[in-house]
């Protein structure tokens, strides 16, 4: 870290995190902590570890490249792969206890091993239409051969795509139940239905076990009832500052000074996730917000300062749970891609106060 541009990890505030989900959510056996996308962007195994510690005792990842990151170091605990793995890399999730999800017949049909050890899920798509088994007929076919097959049927699941709307999830949930109520749930050793806001917002169904928690665990969701902790901040500092008179700042002369303005720079930009459309919207310094202003480059932008601002002081790019999601407004997009979006050149720095 040689540009003093990092973000810093708040692993004390994560398990607070993950340990109030988990108090308000007990009638649960199975609690999967979603780390996919190298854990919503905050990176690494000890993010991974803090999640366990807390009390998840399932993980789940988007990609087989995701999960066998994670087996390298840590061998014992449940990984489900939500992505579909390719047929060929089967062997290496019966190598590495990796659990996969069968979401159509097709696919199933596919997968020739004579190691009854390969664990599965099935999906079941409700409505989002995105993965998953349409129809009931399809359904029975796919558990028919999941047990012709001698693979272990771990799990049944879907995922509600609008969970702060009751009428579309209500009916996801019917459709889930219609879809498999030819068999009896209580014979599959997990059912999970609900990621964060599912789980939050509606009444636990009598035949799920399992909940997945994802974004709620970084505390970036809205729940009347709990006091999330930042687990995310990122910072920069101020490298130069010019006085402009009358002048432009940046690329494309996007940004004119009319009269005296004093504009910092600072070295983190768009190939670092803090992509042009930041322009406009506030940082700190010294708990003092300020503008980014002018066109963001590749590995700058510019802040308009005042006198109290000195070379070398500390930006907050990102703050704090709140300013995620100011940043997500200013952005026209959700606080997940906010995170997600900080790219690896950015270090992890983790801190446990």
């Amino acid at each position: 870290m040689y540009r003093n541009t990092y973000v810093e990890i708040n692993l004390k505030n994560l398990k607070y995190n993950v340990k109030t989900l988990i108090n308000r959510y007990k009638d649960y056996k199975y609690y999967f902590g979603v780390v996919k996308a190298d854990c919503y962007g905050h990176n690494d195994i000890p993010v991974v570890k803090s999640i366990i510690d807390a009390g998840c005792n399932y993980l789940a990842v988007a990609s087989l490249d995701e999960a066998l990151i994670i087996r390298k170091e840590l061998k014992d605990i449940p990984i489900l792969c939500l992505g579909i793995v390719n047929v060929k890399y089967i062997p290496l999730c019966i190598e590495n206890n990796i659990t996969i999800t069968i979401s159509n017949l097709e696919y199933l049909n596919s997968i020739n091993t004579i190691n009854n050890n390969l664990k599965v899920h099935i999906k079941i798509n409700t409505g989002m239409n995105r993965l998953g088994i349409n129809s009931k007929v399809e359904f029975n076919n796919v558990y028919n051969l999941i047990k012709k097959k001698h693979f272990i049927l771990e799990g049944i699941y879907t995922h509600i795509y609008n969970a702060t709307n009751k009428e579309t999830t209500l009916k996801q949930y019917e459709q889930f139940e219609e879809i498999v109520n030819d068999i009896n749930l209580n014979e599959v050793p997990i059912i999970h239905v609900g990621a964060s806001e599912a789980t939050e917002f509606f009444t636990k169904r009598d035949y799920a076990n399992g909940c997945r928690l994802g974004i709620a665990m970084y505390g970036l969701v809205n729940y009347n009832e709990i006091e999330f902790k930042t687990t995310f901040s990122l910072y920069s500092e101020i490298i130069q500052i010019n006085e402009v008179t009358n002048g432009i700042v940046g690329y494309d002369g996007a940004y004119k000074v009319n009269g005296k303005e004093k504009i910092a720079v600072v070295p983190i930009g768009y190939a670092d996730g803090i992509i042009r459309k930041n322009t406009g919207r506030n940082v700190y310094i010294n708990n003092k917000e300020y503008k980014i202003v002018g066109n963001i480059c590749m590995d700058m932008l510019f802040i308009k300062v005042d006198d109290s601002v000195k070379v070398g002081e500390k930006v907050e790019i990102i703050k704090d749970i709140n300013h995620i999601k100011q940043i997500a407004t200013h952005l026209d997009t959700i606080t997940y891609e906010v995170i997600c979006s900080i790219g690896k050149r950015v270090p992890r720095i983790y801190v446990n106060s």
